[in-house]
């Protein structure tokens, strides 16, 4: 799942932009239901196929482009090849905790992670970028902080799978806007990365008849080749609309997928849903409430700044 920022500013919201955001956002609210039906199949084997069969994808996405001269100048930066390993260490991360969590059950945690996900990554702009943050954010983040201090104190420990979610995705879009690519080439450098060690993990299972691509029948052969395209498609489409995009109209967006997947989780999956998650899920709302309205605020005043400059000029 993937809720990235543009790469730049985009000072206008164009039709296609949100038809593409909107319809990767749709897609990534959907996957828990294809996460579900390959939840009897371990993680670390789903991650490595989503890994094997988004390759290809990816690398006919960028033929169609005409940009694998940017993966032929990537293989010969040393800097860039470093920063696509770390990229590709937190995506793998990422997707283990994502796909063992809606399997085991507990995709209502995998919701909540994805809400806190954008209060982190403003709070990690603060601490490694010294971004200022107004008097909102602090409260949004402060609440998102007191509603994973229920969620710890009625599971007696660290809720890992939303921390982890956040933690991670959180890192992976700050180390990304470092990869001098684009996304989608930032996206192929990432799978072909992590390819060797997938097919490396994928003949071992097989070899010690554990595997599922072929041995517990056609029904786990398609949907681990699908994986491919469940991956790929809906970050190449995002890619596409956030360029399209206001980063502020993205920030809004993104909470969509994890409204999708939390409605699945309770109302589908049927997970346990009692007063201290509801609790949390309030706090969390409140604050992302909050922190929207920070956002809109901004962007009021960025445009106030161009009217005044258009007038002055």
């Amino acid at each position: 799942m993937a809720t990235k920022a543009a790469p730049a500013a985009y000072d206008e919201d164009t039709p296609r932009g949100f038809a593409f955001a909107l319809t990767a956002y749709l897609l990534w609210g959907f996957l828990p239901l294809y996460m579900k039906a390959v939840g009897h199949i371990p993680a670390l084997e789903v991650v490595a196929h989503r890994v094997i069969w988004s390759v290809p994808i990816a690398a006919v996405v960028l033929i169609w482009l005409g940009r694998t001269q940017d993966i032929r100048a990537a293989f010969r930066s040393p800097r860039t090849m470093g920063m696509a390993l770390i990229t590709a260490a937190l995506i793998t991360v990422n997707w283990l905790i994502y796909v063992w969590s809606v399997g085991a059950g507990r995709a209502v945690e995998t919701a909540l992670g994805y809400y806190i996900n954008p209060l982190f990554s403003v709070l990690l702009g603060s601490l490694l970028l010294r971004e200022s943050l107004d008097g909102r954010q602090k409260t949004a983040i402060a609440l998102a902080v007191v509603a994973v201090g229920l969620l710890a104190w009625e599971s007696g420990g660290v809720p890992w799978v939303s921390v982890g979610l956040a933690l991670s995705w959180g890192f992976y879009a700050f180390f990304k806007k470092s990869l001098p690519v684009g996304p989608n080439q930032g996206f192929f450098l990432e799978v072909l990365i992590l390819t060797v060690p997938a097919i490396g993990y994928i003949a071992y299972v097989e070899a010690e008849g554990t595997g599922h691509f072929g041995s517990t029948g056609m029904t786990d052969v398609w949907l681990l080749l699908g994986c491919g395209l469940v991956t790929a498609v809906p970050l190449m489409i995002y890619a596409n609309g956030a360029k399209l995009l206001r980063l502020s109209t993205i920030g809004i967006m993104q909470y969509i997928a994890p409204t999708m997947i939390f409605f699945i989780a309770v109302f589908i999956f049927k997970e346990p849903f009692g007063p201290y998650k509801l609790s949390a899920f309030v706090l969390i709302w409140i604050a992302l409430a909050i922190y929207t309205s920070s956002l809109l605020r901004s962007r009021k005043a960025r445009q106030a700044v161009a009217a005044a400059a258009l007038k002055t000029g």
